[in-house]
């Protein structure tokens, strides 16, 4: 398994001291090798454990250091996951607008580099900041098309993300029942695949959460999320999201 899975792999999982170690390493080798794709990879998931750890002005840091390398590259691909940090640092901040602007750009990067799946999360994540800025019609088009490519393309490993788009448009229009239940599916469905979401993903989940335990109580919260967790299957899906 190549330095690239094992991180990758290590974060799904939520196994962030294991991440910094094996990206801490990389970097020592990758400059000792001249080996840029490396340290990139390394700057980016040290970036993405900052976000998790909610240090945002670390995370700036080292996406920006990633992208400086990159750019010694003639890889245009190696930009890439550096920006995906940076747009990421956007929403979690607030500034929805910018983030709005770097996944469109981002969109526009992994299609020209034909890396439809990478393309997709930024369609998702787009939706995300059309939630935040209150245009509900918007992210509702994204997000059910980010569901038919989920299920066409067989990407299991994307499928609590589209439970998790449900819960957002759920809370968003005031369904917090709905969107407790989502969140349990979510939750499930993160739990068969021996993973955790994504920082930025956390952070609107979270969110959701919160907004759905003021509306339900603590325990109208637990009962409804705990039906959730009973329809963690495909049979959840019809014409949408139940």
């Amino acid at each position: 398994m190549s330095f690239r899975e094992k991180v990758r792999l290590a974060f799904s999982r939520g196994d962030n001291d294991v991440v910094v170690r094996l990206s801490e390493a990389a970097i020592d080798r990758a400059r000792a090798t001249g080996n840029l794709a490396d340290e990139v990879e390394a700057h980016y998931n040290l970036a993405r454990v900052a976000l998790r750890d909610d240090d945002l002005p670390r995370a700036t840091a080292l996406a920006r250091e990633g992208l400086a390398v990159a750019l010694r590259s003639d890889d245009r691909g190696l930009q890439e996951r550096p920006r995906h940090v940076l747009a990421a640092v956007a929403r979690m901040s607030g500034d929805l607008a910018r983030s709005r602007t770097l996944y469109q750009e981002l969109i526009l990067l992994n299609e020209a580099l034909e890396q439809p799946k990478l393309a997709h999360t930024n369609y998702h994540n787009l939706a995300f900041c059309e939630v935040g800025l209150g245009n509900l019609d918007v992210a509702r088009t994204l997000f059910a098309a980010c569901r038919e490519r989920v299920f066409r393309h067989g990407w299991d490993d994307l499928v609590p993300y589209v439970y998790m788009a449900a819960a957002a448009v759920a809370s968003a229009e005031g369904d917090h029942p709905k969107a407790a239940r989502m969140i349990g599916t979510a939750n499930e469905a993160f739990a068969a695949l021996g993973q955790v979401p994504d920082p930025d993903d956390a952070a609107d989940l979270d969110t959701v959460r919160d907004a759905a335990i003021r509306a339900l109580g603590p325990a109208g919260f637990a009962d409804q999320c705990s039906q959730g967790q009973l329809h963690h299957s495909d049979t959840a899906f019809d014409n949408g999201v139940r």
